[in-house]
């Protein structure tokens, strides 16, 4: 194994952490760092100082000085930097040695080139096959005859550079000594890449750890106790390779020291107070990181490779033994504390839980009040061709300074087996390293090779960590040899620990048939203590909210502070919702407000991101408001509504779908009692973040019985704006809702008296495309009113935001009111039903456009519109009310998407079913009225828009 990436986070916060989230001694007060490479100018200014005083530069630079200017009468005033010429340099006219200097400065780069390119010539690789570094030629500067030394040289005595701390206490050594213990740091089995890093104090941190010799040795217990994690780690292994040689299991394979090094950063972080671990990794050495990092029940492990067992508690497809995460508290032999241990559930898609890891890390601190992430921390784990492939990687980098998604550092172990997928890396990468990407945060790097156990071990304790093979002789053997060789551990305790372990395995292998251990539910990654309390029959959530709050809500959000000062363009934004609170009336805008609002005040948390989610992408929210004549003043009225409510947390995201969807996950997935939202900037843009939505947001439930609540607000509708800003896709999740379109749903055998709630509990997610803001209020307030937690994803609008017939009354959102999964006809039509020719359903924005075309031919007695709110679940016993009412007219259906699109081909199925079950001879023959098929999903030719526009019209006014 190989590699360990640490993220350096916070540069520009309160706090700086390195690698093992060790806290350094590195404060903010001081001024940026300038670059850390020696050069002239840098030593000009040294002697300078040293000129003024010399107490205040390093100690080296102080005795070199003093010995270049050891007998001259007065001291120097200036200097002449390399190549020095012998000019006078003072009043008494002595000469600086130019020699001595010009080899001070040499020494000094020599020393810079084995900090910055020794990892090039590092023996990393445990097969000796292969170099590590796609780059294979050796840096000409980590020779000495490269600066013109020569072999009669090594003897000589140099003062040390202070950006040096090989010298442990001493001053100066022989250049042949300078070489050997750099060569020694940087180029046995720990490579090291820092020097990019931008800040001297985290720099010299990490000099100091690695080239003062002093700084690290393990104790007798940390031995011991590495020892007994790699019997653990190796013989579980061997236990299931022999039990279920043909299952798959996606052992270590070879990588057997990252549990110890796992353990290494563990048990390092824990004695400085992180008390929660949140992690994440693919499925190679899941299994072993379970039972011998986390410790989950061997049992529990062994009973998943049972074939003829099923869990008792579950419901729907669960998933493979190497995708399960898990949650477990326990005490922690080292601290003798309590520590919690999250490894989250993944699919197969490599890096996709890495931003769900950060999310689910950022959640658990802000509950915790962990401000400075002292109590929480996250740790991932790659594998190396994924590291450098996948996109996502770099997505969730990019987090890692953002107010609102840092979460103060994260431990990167990277496994390298040196053929990814079996790919070689020079045709996997075109970097040399896998890890380069993390350059791009100023994370210290550092390859290690996993044949060297203590390399391994210092590198997870000072830092991180290391690396990955395949077949050799086992670490263990080759270690343990080693130390007992060497008399640091006893043979007979190892022959013990190894007895002990197989012991423990064979017994674990036989509780494990009971089903007392074949439990779902144990595979849960966040648990939710305390909130499935209620049992069916549910009731569904009345969401109205008395009047004077709503009241409440709409003047506090347009409030200012004393002074400050409002875009204009505001002014009359504002003014225009005071004259709709006075009508008691809502837009969208003024709903969405009023639903966070009112769940503010009931005391519940809400976080929204997204891209431009604090302004709105079409200008309608302004949630923050900046003033215009003082720089970093803004005010976010949602947070001043009382003195004590829920805390609102809008922020915008960095120009990512995939790593911010996934982060807005892991945050859901944390506690159900906050309301997290993400916007798209257009619902187009989603399909960025497909994997999130696929493999983690539509069937966690059923792969991994972990609900959660997260919404998704992707602005959809054809506006004439072109393919890529027209359509959320409403046909791909309708497409992934786990309901039978050749089945009604009924509430026989079920606890249930509400058959709305039934499939609310029974369904995978929740998808709807509304029409009005009460609407949108209801459904937001509804998603934490729930006794359980789904996925809501809303079509939401464009045009409509400033429609004036898109709004509401209060009265259709005050206390007794509630969400409408369905309009139906409230005009003419719906008042003498038996002579109406035409039943049109619809949903969205379409609805505006068949209103203004039936009011402009004088259709309202022959056309029923029905607007179907939620799609999904699909309100059965609603619409088969309506297909009733109007039993004689034609059925259609009305959408604004291209045919192949939209929700036509899902409620078009569900409309036969219930014509079919109610005999009705209209059944198959439901008319269409919306776009051809088309690959694209819109045009961008206006004039094309128009047209088409006209004509679904015109289909669905067609009596």
């Amino acid at each position: 194994m190989e590699r360990l990436v640490s993220s350096v986070t916070r540069p520009r916060l309160l706090t700086v952490r390195c690698i093992l989230k060790l806290t350094l001694p590195i404060r903010s007060a001081y001024a940026p760092a300038k670059s850390d490479g020696f050069s002239v100018n840098y030593r000009d200014q040294m002697y300078k100082e040293w000129l003024s005083n010399p107490q205040s530069v390093h100690k080296s630079w102080d005795l070199y000085f003093r010995s270049q200017n050891q007998g001259k009468s007065s001291m120097p005033t200036s200097v002449q930097i390399y190549p020095i010429q012998p000019t006078a340099v003072s009043a008494s006219n002595f000469r600086i040695d130019a020699k001595a200097v010009n080899d001070h400065m040499a020494v000094a780069a020599l020393i810079q080139s084995f900090q910055t390119r020794g990892h090039k010539v590092a023996q990393l690789d445990p097969l000796g096959i292969s170099s590590i570094d796609l780059d294979r030629e050796r840096p000409i500067d980590l020779s000495y005859q490269f600066f013109n030394f020569s072999e009669a040289d090594l003897n000589r005595q140099f003062v040390l550079p202070p950006f040096t701390f090989i010298g442990g206490r001493e001053t100066q050594l022989s250049l042949r000594e300078i070489l050997r213990r750099l060569d020694y740091v940087y180029c046995r089995t720990i490579g090291i890449e820092y020097m990019y890093i931008n800040n001297r104090e985290q720099c010299n941190w990490i000099r100091e750890r690695f080239e003062d010799s002093s700084q690290f040795k393990l104790s007798n217990d940390e031995v011991h106790r590495a020892v007994q994690r790699l019997i653990r780690t190796a013989h579980f292994e061997k236990s299931l390779g022999s039990k279920w040689a043909t299952e798959k299991r996606f052992g270590v394979e070879g990588c057997d020291m990252l549990i110890p090094a796992m353990k290494m950063v563990i048990d390092t972080v824990i004695q400085t107070g992180v008390d929660t671990l949140i992690m994440g990794m693919p499925h190679r050495g899941r299994l072993n990181v379970l039972a011998n990092v986390i410790q989950k029940p061997l049992e529990e492990i062994f009973c998943q490779f049972n074939k003829h067992l099923k869990p008792s508690d579950i419901s729907e497809s669960g998933d493979v033994k190497y995708h399960l995460g898990t949650c477990v508290e326990r005490l922690s032999s080292v601290t003798n504390s309590k520590i919690k241990y999250v490894l989250l559930a993944n699919p197969s898609h490599l890096e996709a839980v890495s931003p769900v890891a950060q999310g689910r890390t950022k959640a658990e601190q802000f509950y915790r009040g962990d401000e400075k992430g002292d109590k929480v921390m996250s740790i991932l784990v790659h594998g190396d061709a994924a590291f450098a492939g996948q996109g996502v990687v770099y997505e969730t980098f990019h987090l890692t300074n953002l107010p609102a998604y840092t979460t103060h550092g994260t431990v990167h172990i990277i496994c390298n087996n040196q053929i990814g997928f079996t790919t070689d890396p020079r045709v996997a990468r075109s970097s040399p390293y896998c890890t380069d990407v993390a350059r791009v945060v100023n994370a210290p790097i550092f390859h290690v090779n996993a044949d060297d156990p203590e390399a391994v071990l210092r590198v997870a304790k000072e830092a991180a960590e290391y690396k990955k093979i395949e077949k050799q002789t086992p670490i263990l053997t080759k270690w343990t040899d080693k130390l007992i060789n060497e008399g640091r551990i006893n043979k007979s305790w190892y022959e013990t620990e190894v007895a002990n372990y197989e012991k423990r395995l064979v017994e674990a292998l036989a509780n494990s048939k009971s089903v007392i251990y074949d439990k779902q539910k144990k595979w849960l990654d966040s648990p939710w203590k305390a909130f499935f309390t209620k049992t069916p029959p549910f009731a569904h959530p009345i969401t109205g909210v008395p009047e004077e709050r709503l009241q409440l809500v709409g003047s506090k959000v347009h409030e200012l502070p004393e002074s400050f000062t409002l875009h204009e363009r505001l002014k009359s934004n504002f003014a225009t919702r005071t004259t709709m609170l006075q009508e008691r009336k809502v837009d969208w805008a003024l709903a969405e407000a009023m639903a966070l609002g009112s769940l503010l005040l009931d005391g519940q948390y809400i976080r929204f991101s997204g891209q431009d989610v604090e302004r709105g992408t079409f200008s309608h929210r302004h949630h923050v408001l900046h003033d215009q004549e003082k720089d970093l003043v803004f005010h976010v009225p949602l947070n001043e509504l009382v003195a004590v409510q829920g805390h609102y947390t809008i922020c915008n995201s960095s120009l990512s779908e995939f790593a911010v969807l996934g982060f807005e996950l892991g945050y859901a997935i944390t506690s159900p009692c906050t309301l997290v939202l993400w916007e798209a900037q257009f619902g187009d843009f989603t399909n960025n973040a497909q994997c999130i939505i696929d493999q983690f947001l539509s069937s966690g439930q059923a792969k991994w019985v972990r609900q959660n609540g997260l919404v998704l607000l992707l602005p959809h509708g054809y506006d004439g704006y072109g393919p890529e800003h027209s359509s959320a896709r409403l046909e791909r999740f309708l497409q992934m809702s786990a309901e039978d379109a050749d089945q009604v749903p009924d509430l026989e055998n079920s606890a249930h008296t509400d058959l709305s709630m039934y499939q609310l509990e029974n369904a995978n997610w929740i998808i709807a495309h509304l029409t009005t803001p009460a609407n949108y209020f209801h459904i937001l307030r509804r998603q934490l009113a729930l006794p359980f937690r789904k996925p809501l994803v809303l079509m939401t609008p464009k045009s409509l935001l400033r429609l004036t017939e898109c709004r509401s009354s209060f009265d259709e959102i005050i206390e007794g009111t509630t969400f409408k999964r369905i309009y139906p006809e409230e005009g003419a039509a719906g008042h003498n039903p038996d002579a109406v020719k035409k039943l049109v359903f619809c949903s969205g924005k379409t609805y505006y456009d068949l209103i203004k075309a039936r009011t402009v031919q004088e259709l309202e007695s022959d056309i029923a519109i029905v607007r179907i709110e939620q799609l999904s679940p699909f309100p059965f016993d609603l619409i088969e009310i309506e297909l009733k009412k109007y039993k004689s007219a034609a059925i259609c259906f009305a959408q604004e998407e291209h045919k192949n699109m939209g929700p036509y081909s899902f409620c078009k199925a569900r409309l036969n079913l219930l014509l079919r079950k109610m005999n009705d001879n209209r059944v198959d023959k439901i008319e269409y009225a919306g776009r051809a098929s088309a690959a694209a999903t819109a045009t961008g030719i206006k004039s094309i828009h128009s047209t088409e526009q006209d004509n679904y019209m015109h289909q669905a006014m067609k009596i």
